[in-house]
């Protein structure tokens, strides 16, 4: 009897996954609302859904807020910056839609998509990327895209996971109307914690082994340097913390 209601047990952990999910979930939906916070609100998303991946002990709210506060100035710069990109790739779309099909629109068409693939690559890696690593927008884009790029098996299906959701629930009225339920309960946080479990073996690649708080897959950790710039864990001890020179989040 005592074993059905101890709190190690594997029923009451899950549920306990469950709650941190769901609240983690409703957060990060309020934390979107004014739309130009979505970056600050995926990046404390993935801090927490990466701690969670990692089964750390955390405080869902405070680390979620903390994470939000310390990004925020990066996170909006770069959620701009892809806001934009993705506004003009679309205005881009509408042009070519409305013009002749064949010869150079096709080139320009397939062009776009890669485009369009690449910038989706981008996003689904930069934000984890910033709430992770200490390091500049220039930098941080760039370590994202060439991460995206070099674990492409998983990039992909990382991609498959945030898109299938959204494909299955516009099938039917239905399909829709519990999906915008599941969405609004844990959908994101799901999709996030999911992603993050892939995205932990991806970024054990790239801590060094005495910072790595638990080894995941069977993956080497291999030199980085001239590829990939300034690589620093958030939750790496700085060296230096006074000076603010030094941090590239100020």
């Amino acid at each position: 009897m005592n074993r059905i209601f101890n709190m190690d047990n594997k029923f009451f952990v899950f549920m306990g996954r469950v709650a941190d999910l769901i609240i983690l979930n409703l957060i990060f939906i309020v934390c979107c609302i004014p739309i130009v916070t979505i970056g600050p609100a995926l990046t404390a998303l993935y801090y927490m859904t990466l701690k969670m991946a990692r089964n750390e002990e955390t405080y869902i709210i405070r680390g979620f807020f903390k994470s939000f506060k310390e990004n925020f100035r990066q996170a909006i710069v770069i959620w701009l910056i892809i806001l934009v990109l993705i506004l003009l790739i679309g205005m881009d779309f509408s042009i070519m839609n409305n013009m002749d099909t064949g010869g150079v629109y096709t080139v320009v068409r397939y062009g776009l998509y890669v485009i369009a693939l690449i910038l989706a690559m981008l996003t689904l890696y930069v934000f984890p990327v910033l709430s992770k690593f200490y390091n500049s927008i220039k930098n941080t884009m760039r370590n994202a895209l060439l991460m995206a790029l070099r674990h492409l098996p998983f990039t992909l299906l990382m991609l498959v996971v945030c898109i299938a959701p959204f494909i299955i629930m516009f099938l039917t009225v239905q399909t829709l109307s519990y999906g915008l339920l599941i969405m609004i309960l844990l959908g994101f946080s799901l999709i996030a914690f999911i992603n993050s479990k892939m995205l932990v073996r991806i970024f054990d690649h790239y801590i060094p082994k005495e910072e790595e708080p638990e080894s995941h897959g069977t993956f080497e950790t291999l030199p980085e340097e001239g590829v990939f710039k300034n690589l620093t864990p958030t939750d790496a001890p700085k060296e230096e913390e006074d000076g603010s020179e030094n941090d590239p989040k100020k």
